[in-house]
């Protein structure tokens, strides 16, 4: 689980970021914040896979 919660608050981190830099996100470079957002709609899905607790890492 620390694992998915380091990753998810870099990619809070970069998200912020990105953000605030508006050099970041514009141009070529548009899709940047939603890279970011994807990472934490993903650590959120793996948050929730991890802490459901089923599959080989139970019995572990």
């Amino acid at each position: 689980m620390t694992v998915v919660l380091v990753g998810s608050a870099l990619w809070a981190l970069a998200l912020v970021v990105t953000l605030a830099v508006p050099a970041l996100h514009t141009g070529e470079r548009s899709w940047w914040p939603w890279a970011c957002v994807s990472g934490l709609a993903i650590g959120a899905f793996a948050g929730w896979y991890v802490r459901r607790g089923r599959g080989a890492a139970a019995g572990g």
